[in-house]
């Protein structure tokens, strides 16, 4: 990973980190992380893309990683990493972009798209399709123990985590994740505490990754992650056409605990998922789990952006 190198952009009031590798005057693909994740989960891909000829740029969002955290935490909302994106795109004097998202990095991928949608010669999507934005009513459907319910809350998460250091938080949320069961804790019990502490890492997740993570959780801390994304779904967005029309490849990994959400997996195998995108493909790996780029770095890299419909 020596070859990529890391810059700070100062954009919206805020420095912004990215790690970058390629040509500068090569196409550009933007890949956009998740929770708990840093750009550090695009490691792999980001070397087989710049390898296969394109420049790859990964950044922290604001409040993760390396980057600052917003100003005021309580104000801080998806559409702020919108505004973000396009910064730091007309920052480097980028014109055009081919996006891959992952987990929460799809809902601002997604609407950088709706927005600016001849910026983005295509998106890749790992997980979720898309799908009209609207406030989650699935969680009413969950018992009060699941994990984005109790992560809502304020103070609760905050008081489960604070028992532990931060890369015992990230350790914990990493196993939780790569379940293929839904993370539900009991009324007598906090998220924390579904994983024992002697209960193994994923085998593809090393204990040097769980240092990398841990150190930049330690710097970063967890109050701006549990805002966005956890505490901001509920943000309503202004946009009169929640059709991307741009080509599209969902990846999903058929154990994937997040299929179990309620009516997820029918929305993906039905054909209603192309109602919201109208370009689609969708490709399965039958043992994926939440984390298919740390997990298979190997299956998924600059082949998928090649056979996409349209080229960076």
């Amino acid at each position: 990973m020596d070859q990529i190198v890391h810059k700070f952009v100062e954009v919206n009031g805020v420095k912004l980190h990215l790690a970058e590798i390629g040509n500068e005057s090569s196409p550009v693909v933007v890949f956009l992380h998740g929770f708990p994740e840093i750009w550090y989960s695009w490691r792999h891909q980001m070397i087989a893309i710049a390898n296969a000829g394109y420049r790859a740029i990964a950044p922290d969002w604001r409040g993760y990683g390396l980057s600052d955290p917003p100003p005021d935490t309580e104000k801080f909302v998806f559409s702020d990493l919108v505004d973000d994106l396009l910064a730091i795109l007309d920052s480097l004097g980028i014109d055009k972009i081919f996006l891959i998202a992952k987990d929460f990095g799809l809902r601002p991928a997604f609407l950088f798209t709706l927005q600016y949608s001849t910026r983005v010669t295509g998106v890749i999507s790992l997980g979720a399709p898309h799908r009209p934005f609207r406030p989650p009513t699935f969680l009413k459907q969950m018992p009060e123990g699941f994990y984005i319910n109790r992560w809502r809350e304020p103070g609760r998460a905050e008081a489960d985590f604070g028992r532990f250091d931060a890369k015992t938080v990230v350790r914990n949320i990493y196993i939780l994740f790569s379940r293929s069961e839904i993370p539900i804790a009991d009324e007598s019990q906090e998220i924390m505490d579904i994983v024992g502490p002697s209960t193994p890492l994923p085998p593809w997740f090393t204990e040097e990754d769980l240092s990398v993570y841990g150190a930049l959780y330690e710097k970063s801390g967890f109050l701006n992650p549990l805002k966005v994304p956890y505490r901001s779904l509920d943000e309503v967005y202004d946009i009169a056409d929640d059709v991307i029309k741009n080509p599209m490849l969902l990846i999903t990994g058929e154990k994937d605990y997040f299929l179990k959400f309620p009516g997820m997996k029918d929305l993906i195998k039905s054909e209603m998922v192309r109602e919201f995108a109208t370009d689609l493909e969708i490709e399965y790996v039958p043992q994926g789990t939440h984390f298919l780029q740390e997990q298979f770095p190997d299956k998924h890299s600059n082949k998928k952006v090649r056979n996409s419909k349209t080229n960076v």
